[in-house]
């Protein structure tokens, strides 16, 4: 963990070596621990249905209601059993809600083997799965460790279209679209392409690995998705999401922790992938009356990315009223690259 946040690659998060000792002594979470009981609860219901025009795409993870909550019940009822038995408080539940590495924790426990696209593979359920964990101090029989690796296998690698996976069971977190769809900060220019219509996660590497081909295992209904839109969103509706439909609609799932502007800003970015012209006025009205200045920005980006006659006529327009310095540099940037002439960007390899 520390090895992984030296070379940066969770630079968008704050984890420090304090976070890395913290995550790796379960002792921080429950005084006298002596054993993490983990499980890993299948969640892939179904496949994703065929997506209409100007819509996008959400991971499967994100389509019911927030797992945190299902999980962290199923895991209070497993605690509570232990208490039973022991007579005694002797577990406590992780969810996410406090530091512990959890992949290396399953793995350790023989739920699986951390794949190439360095998420848990467990035989039979594939990586299609939510880890929780149970910190005990009863000292439980310890289960070996799987002697599983994903061999020459390189399809999450070679998919991975922002190139995040290098392959050796290591990701660079900030090229991928999981975690770029989540930055509160504007995405980088030369990384906006690769995101496509993705508008929350990323489930490409997922798709391609071999072990989801085939999968046994039975899944909760608690996850299956809460309508038909949830895996493949309007890109329209979402551009145009104000903070009460956001907490209506999103605030219960894994969605409805990063606010109203990211999700919009993620829309923007996915029609200016779709390049979709049918778009162009959705974007316009953004970019003049949208309250974030990062979602204006998406807006002028996509408009340059269209770069209809009516996009560049409205970013010409906007150049002259945007009060945001940042805006105004997307615009030019927009503009830019509308004429065929856009300015010289840092090398991919270097964001």
């Amino acid at each position: 963990m520390r090895a992984s946040f030296s070379r940066g690659d969770l630079e968008t998060w704050s984890y420090d070596d304090a976070y890395a000792a913290a995550a790796s002594d379960a002792a921080t979470l429950f005084e006298g621990a002596q054993r993490i009981v983990c499980v890993a609860v299948p969640y892939r219901t179904r496949d994703a249905a065929a997506r209409g025009p100007l819509r996008g795409r959400v991971s499967n993870y994100a389509w019911s209601q927030d797992y945190h909550h299902t999980l962290r019940a199923m895991l209070a009822e497993l605690a509570a059993m232990m208490d039973d038995f022991a007579g005694a408080s002797v577990a406590r539940v992780a969810c996410d809600t406090a530091p512990l590495g959890e992949r290396a924790a399953a793995a350790r426990a023989g739920l699986g083997w951390i794949g190439k696209h360095t998420g848990l593979i467990a035989p039979g359920a594939g990586s299609y799965v939510f880890l929780g964990e149970i910190v005990t101090s009863l000292a439980l029989p310890v289960d070996n460790a799987l002697r599983k690796t994903c061999g020459s296998c390189t399809r999450c690698v070679t998919g991975c279209p922002t190139g995040a996976l290098r392959g050796d069971y290591t990701i660079d977190a900030t090229r991928c679209i999981a975690d770029l769809t989540q930055r509160t900060d504007p995405i980088p220019r030369a990384l906006r392409p690769l995101i496509g219509d993705w508008v929350w996660g990323c489930d490409i590497c997922q798709v391609v690995c071999p072990p989801n081909f085939r999968t046994t295992a039975s899944v909760s209904e608690a996850f299956e998705p809460n309508d038909e839109g949830a895996a493949s969103p309007d890109l329209v509706a979402l551009l145009h999401l104000r903070s009460g439909e956001y907490k209506r609609r999103y605030r219960a799932t894994a969605m409805g922790w990063r606010g109203a502007a990211v999700l919009r800003r993620n829309a923007a970015i996915a029609l200016g992938n779709l390049a979709d012209r049918s778009a162009v006025p959705a974007l316009v009205t953004s970019l003049g009356v949208d309250p974030h200045p990062m979602v204006r920005g998406a807006a002028a980006w996509a408009l340059g990315r269209i770069a209809s006659r009516a996009a560049i006529e409205a970013l010409q327009s906007a150049a002259g009223l945007e009060r945001d310095t940042s805006v105004r540099d997307e615009i030019g940037l927009a503009l830019a690259e509308a004429s065929g002439t856009p300015p010289a960007a840092a090398p991919l390899e270097h964001l």
